[in-house]
């Protein structure tokens, strides 16, 4: 029997190509022209673009992650898994909160400009979330991470929203941490309480997916009075992504343990061809393909792109053993906390010098080796943090 490296390299590498995409696509996003088929389709388009396949995929790949990760928390004998499941999920939705204001502040009343208030509240999230070292003292500790709450409390009372109906911090939508926060909730508490069986992971896959589905067609209108109050799974699209990645997580545990991995290649292509006929299938009666409206179609062929994607890194990196040319973005995957957040505190400090790219960096062909240049450059800077024990871990 084959034991298990304390980290599955495939699941690493597909991590950093995952998060290095999604830096780009996000700088990349209002660059004109440059490529539709690379942006976001629009919320009516019945269509799909790479950036519309990033997200699925980073959710599919906090799936893969779970049950490793507690198996590995358990070897190290931490048997607090419930609790760190919800003070993990509480903390992204916590900090998704903040960082979904920050778009309706107001800078005509606030007291302090926009990219100021963004980049301390960053910077606050940095103190509390800081990954200390086994050789800071505890005091040290408590009075840093004691600074970034203080320093967070401060900026919510300054805080001044341009909502004609809300004047203060209030929740617009669960921004890209908070619905990782969920799905990461509800999922990781389904793998843990029914103990990794792997119908459980099917079973719970199958659920959201069709949960997904009764939703978009109309059949779990009789919910809607309990909505506002009890909604966690909102149409069950981020957790079908989560869930699928644990089943193909559970799958691959057992299939290598019994020197079976080969057999995974074809369990995940055949889920692809399937997913994909039925993505197509519902697409002419469930409002086309759309990431916007988390319509059945994206999350059908979003599902099926990430396990053939993750079945060619598992040939890749796990069997042919070829990871060195994962190296230059490694610690997107590795480190990936940190390298989305990094982003959010340059946006505002470059915003905040009031200095612009020139014009063939910022349009077309020029545009497109800007926004390249630039998630190197946050993935750089995450390894160099890291290298000086600067790492966000929550």
């Amino acid at each position: 029997m084959n034991s298990l490296p304390s980290r599955v390299r495939s699941i690493d590498a597909f991590r950093a190509v995952t998060m290095f995409l999604m830096i780009f696509v996000n700088d990349l996003d209002d660059v004109p022209n440059t490529p539709q088929w690379i942006h976001h389709a629009k919320i009516n388009a019945d269509a799909l673009g790479l950036a519309d396949t990033i997200f699925p995929a980073f959710l599919f790949i906090v799936g893969l992650s779970i049950p490793f990760a507690f198996k590995n928390r358990l070897i190290r004998g931490d048997y607090h898994t419930p609790l760190r499941i919800v003070v993990r999920s509480f903390a992204l939705i916590f900090m998704g909160f903040f960082f979904s204001n920050v778009d309706s502040y107001s800078e005509a009343t606030a007291l302090l400009p926009r990219p100021v208030w963004e980049s301390l509240m960053v910077f606050s999230f940095f103190f509390i979330f800081l990954n200390y070292s086994k050789n800071t003292s505890a005091l040290k500790k408590y009075l840093l991470q004691g600074f970034g709450v203080a320093l967070l409390l401060v900026l919510s009372l300054l805080y001044k929203s341009k909502d004609p109906v809300h004047h203060w911090l209030h929740f617009t939508w669960w921004e890209i941490l908070g619905l990782i926060g969920w799905s990461y909730l509800i999922c990781a508490l389904i793998y843990y309480y029914s103990k990794g069986h792997l119908w459980i992971q099917a079973a719970a896959w199958m659920f959201f997916m069709f949960f997904n589905i009764d939703f978009h067609f109309g059949m779990l209108d009789f919910l809607n009075p309990l909505r506002d109050y009890v909604w966690l799974s909102g149409n069950g699209a981020m957790q079908s992504f989560t869930m699928a990645g644990v089943f193909v997580a559970v799958l691959y545990m057992r299939l290598r343990e019994r020197d079976e991995l080969k057999l995974l290649w074809i369990g995940m292509l055949l889920m692809a061809v399937i997913l994909f006929n039925l993505g197509f299938i519902v697409r002419y009666f469930s409002g086309g393909i759309s990431k916007m409206r988390d319509t059945p179609s994206w999350v059908l062929i979003c599902t099926a792109i990430s396990l053939v994607v993750y079945a060619v890194f598992i040939f890749i990196v796990d069997f042919k053993k070829k990871y060195n040319w994962v190296k230059p973005i490694e610690p997107a995957g590795t480190n990936a906390f940190t390298c989305y957040i990094i982003p959010g505190l340059f946006y505002p400090l470059f915003e905040m010098t009031n200095l612009q790219y020139p014009g063939y960096i910022s349009q077309g062909t020029g545009g497109l080796i800007k926004c390249l240049v630039f998630a190197f450059a946050m993935v750089w800077l995450t390894g160099l943090l890291e290298k000086v024990n600067i790492k966000l871990k929550i």
